[in-house]
């Protein structure tokens, strides 16, 4: 086990703080929570690594780097609602962070009521309607949108007027199974 702490470690040292992620509560939390619980024993030498991980048939968890710039973009601030969808890593740092997180898989219906954050790990081709619909007045919804060999990761925020929408950077995890772009054909 203390090779799994020291790559923890690792990962935080140059993963993530070398991505410019100066939120030092998400060091904290990522140095404290074991990655490898996420995965399935046999995936969990693959846990510091820096690739997306399968954790369950059609999900994985974002890179390193990858969560902890998503989460940092989304600004997350103890005792709001979280929802992780298909992230239960991301999931367990903003609850580490002092959050209070409900979780759903990206196929299920989303539990009732509105989240000041929601974050998903894996890609979608855009953000459903149905997600950016359970943000809370000032909510932030943190996902990938991709269609195509590179995706971005971007923020939604809900305001009074709106949901306004910006990307962060780029990053390449696999497209969700149900969430890939639907391409018809056009004259």
């Amino acid at each position: 086990m203390a090779d799994l702490a020291a790559a923890r470690e690792n990962m935080v040292e140059s993963q993530v703080r070398t991505a410019d992620v100066t939120d030092i509560r998400i060091h904290d939390a990522m140095r404290e929570l074991p990655r490898e619980d996420f995965l399935p024993a046999a995936k969990s030498y693959l846990a510091y690594a820096d690739i997306d991980v399968e954790h369950a048939d059609g999900r994985w968890l974002l890179k390193p780097r990858d969560v902890a710039k998503l989460l940092q973009g989304l600004r997350p601030m103890p005792g709001e609602r979280a929802l992780a969808i298909s992230a239960p890593y991301a999931g367990a740092v903003v609850a580490a962070m002092g959050l209070t997180v409900s979780t759903a898989d990206a196929a299920d219906p989303l539990p009732e009521g509105s989240f000041d954050l929601i974050v998903c790990e894996g890609a979608v081709a855009r953000a459903p309607a149905a997600w950016l619909a359970a943000l809370a007045p000032g909510g932030r919804l943190g996902v990938v949108e991709r269609d195509g060999p590179v995706g971005k990761a971007c923020v939604y925020v809900k305001a009074e007027d709106g949901v306004g929408r910006r990307e962060l950077f780029d990053s390449t995890p696999p497209v969700l199974a149900g969430f890939e772009a639907q391409h018809g054909f056009a004259f």
